[in-house]
């Protein structure tokens, strides 16, 4: 489960949330966890009205739909999940076998179109701001008058100078976020968790389960409001400990990425482990079929929020009880490319 979606708006819930609990100052009531479902006129919470929604259909019949989504993996083993994902009805699992010879072997939940042959995924990609920038570069030394150019070549001098505002940091694109701040506060969430290891007895430990937990060591209740302060600004306290701090320390490579692309061309993160074509969108027989990948926390969350069993007591109640998620791998942390969404698209269809 994600809590930073690479946009300001999430980060200033994090320094908001961190800020209040740092200064000990009053925080706002915690929302209930279905508080984006609930009805405005009945709770006060401007959520969608599920419940009323599906009083409205009461008694009809509905059709299953496949949703495909198309993220950075899920957790296929996830309790509120398992009951909801795609099993490719042609195909047989583990036999190594393309039993429906749609030419992707063993895609059983889907398929994983950042992955390799040899079994390693992609975990994290540069951007794509610095890809265009370096790819350009030297053909664009000296910018053509666009008024004589061809649509074509307009059109890329336009978008390497979008590049180029992004990668020298004259476009922040909403990012104007104190990155040196943002690092004093990883470090501190990551010395509060090593105290609330100890504390608890256990190395992973969900916000529910911190939230349950009381302390009299002042020390280790400065370390729970800390945390459990930003998971409930996030309505997230399902999340563990060890997925949080690692979607934070994933973000914050990120923007070192960022930063690095100024000076240097980015690592071929993508080419080193897929060894496709990526100029033929028509060799689109690569990847894997392992759509968990080790870090599939963006494309669980937004299962989840899609379709978790619902009425089940576990979890969250999806939107929509009768859907199949179908997961086609194809979202790194950072920028995707366009020929894995092009034929990630292509498979689901």
């Amino acid at each position: 489960m994600r809590i930073f979606f690479y946009a300001s708006f999430s980060i200033l819930i994090l320094l908001t949330s961190v800020g209040a609990t740092a200064q000990g100052t009053k925080t706002k009531p915690d929302l209930p966890e279905n508080w984006h479902q609930l009805d405005k006129a009945e709770t006060g919470y401007y959520g969608i009205s599920l419940d009323k929604a599906y009083q409205s259909v009461k008694g009809k019949k509905s059709k299953t739909v496949l949703v495909a989504v198309i993220d950075s993996g899920v957790d296929t083993t996830h309790e509120d999940l398992k009951g909801v994902l795609w099993h490719n009805p042609g195909e047989i699992p583990g036999n190594n076998i393309d039993d429906d010879k749609n030419g992707y072997v063993d895609d059983v939940y889907g398929w994983n179109f950042i992955g390799g042959k040899d079994g390693r995924n992609v975990k994290e990609d540069s951007y794509e701001a610095a890809r265009v920038y370096y790819k350009l570069k030297d053909k664009y030394t000296t910018i053509p008058d666009t008024t004589t150019a061809s649509p074509q070549e307009k059109a890329e001098v336009i978008i390497f100078l979008k590049a180029k505002d992004k990668v020298e940091g004259k476009d922040k694109d909403g990012d104007g976020m104190d990155i040196v701040f943002l690092k004093k506060i990883n470090a501190t969430l990551h010395k509060s968790d090593s105290i609330l290891k100890i504390a608890l007895a256990k190395q992973i430990f969900t916000g529910n389960e911190l939230n349950a937990f009381t302390s009299t060591d002042a020390d280790v209740n400065k370390a729970k409001a800390a945390f459990l302060g930003i998971l409930k600004a996030n309505n997230t306290l399902e999340q563990s400990n060890k997925e949080f701090l690692d979607e934070f320390d994933e973000y914050l490579a990120g923007t070192d990425r960022k930063d690095e692309a100024k000076n240097k061309p980015p690592r071929e993160y993508r080419k080193e482990i897929v060894q496709d074509d990526e100029s033929d969108i028509n060799d689109k027989f690569y990847g894997n079929n392992d759509v968990m990948a080790g870090t599939p926390f963006h494309g669980t969350h937004c299962s989840g929020i899609i379709a978790a069993s619902r009425n089940n007591g576990v979890g969250i109640n999806g939107i929509a009880d009768n859907v199949k998620i179908m997961m086609v791998r194809a979202v790194p942390d950072g920028d995707e490319h366009d020929k894995d969404i092009a034929n990630a698209i292509r498979y689901a269809v």
